[in-house]
């Protein structure tokens, strides 16, 4: 292989494109909403999906050179390859190419800026900081336990309500709701990764949720999240806010049943196989969702 594909091949990887699914669904559940209450507008959505991904991606390279540089990505590493641990890039570079996404990303935000105003901009600002902050810094959100909320306010409630929110210049109650879902499954994502590596997370001093109170609480955690994903179309339908279309992403279950049973049964890197289902479980039944929510709009008189 070149040396020039070999890096091209190493930055995808930094990328982390399984992990993508998790800046995709809350774009396309919030578009869905809008659609849903008549305000659906493609430039705006465009652009927010374009943000949330330069964010993600951003956030990636953040984690790959932060946690390196502190100690959590070593050779003991369970998880999928960390470029900067395995020396397919430096530090420096990959700090670079973070700092070329998230300025990508002030693009994107300067152009919703002038559809949505102020409140765009703080959202924007507040997400990216939120991305370094997350590893870097003093006080890194990720080694003191605060990752699980970093995850849920960022990619549910942050990202399904501002993307309705530059296409509805409002955020009606129902985009809150369609929040819980989307930003459960990306939390649970992140619960697989804490429950695998708890062992490796002690010796860095990294305190996540499934460190501070064990391993069978991580296995609580990722069940209760996969609860509320499960139970939020159920109460949307019971308080009369949508129709039974709405019940469309519990054709999802089961594959969310054997899920919370594979953690439960399976340790170490075995556990990478439900890491890649979590991810895919967010990306399909986000697609459901917003069929869902599509679906009622049309078909509901």
């Amino acid at each position: 292989m070149s040396t020039a594909r070999a890096t091209l091949l190493a930055w995808w990887l930094a990328c982390r494109p399984k992990t993508l699914s998790a800046a995709v669904v809350p774009v396309m559940v919030g578009s869905a909403v809008a659609f849903k209450l008549e305000g659906f507008q493609a430039g705006p959505a465009l652009a927010a999906l374009v943000g949330a991904l330069l964010i993600q991606i951003g956030s990636n390279l953040a984690n790959d050179v932060f946690d390196y540089e502190k100690g959590a990505d070593t050779g003991a590493r369970l998880g999928p390859l960390r470029v900067v641990q395995a020396g397919l890039l430096s530090p420096r570079a990959v700090r670079l190419g973070m700092l070329v996404v998230f300025g990508g990303a002030l693009m994107v935000g300067t152009y919703l800026a002038t559809i949505a105003g102020l409140p765009i901009v703080v959202i924007g600002l507040c997400s990216i900081a939120a991305a370094v902050l997350y590893t870097a810094g003093p006080f890194p959100l990720g080694y003191h336990g605060l990752g699980d909320v970093f995850v849920m306010v960022f990619f549910g409630l942050v990202a399904v309500c501002g993307t309705v929110y530059v296409q509805l210049l409002s955020v009606p109650e129902l985009a809150v709701w369609c929040s819980l879902p989307v930003g459960s499954l990306a939390t649970a994502i992140l619960v697989v990764n804490n429950v695998r590596d708890r062992e490796t997370d002690v010796l860095a001093n990294k305190r996540t949720l499934a460190v501070r109170f064990g391993h069978k609480a991580g296995l609580w955690e990722y069940a209760v999240l996969m609860s509320i994903a499960y139970l939020t179309p159920v109460l949307l339908l019971v308080t009369g806010q949508v129709s039974l279309w709405l019940l469309l992403p519990l054709a999802s279950l089961p594959v969310a049943v054997r899920l919370v049973r594979r953690i439960c049964s399976e340790a170490g890197a075995a556990l990478n196989g439900v890491l890649v289902g979590t991810a895919k479980l967010l990306l399909g039944y986000g697609v459901l969702f917003s069929l869902s929510l599509w679906l009622d709009a049309r078909m509901t008189p």
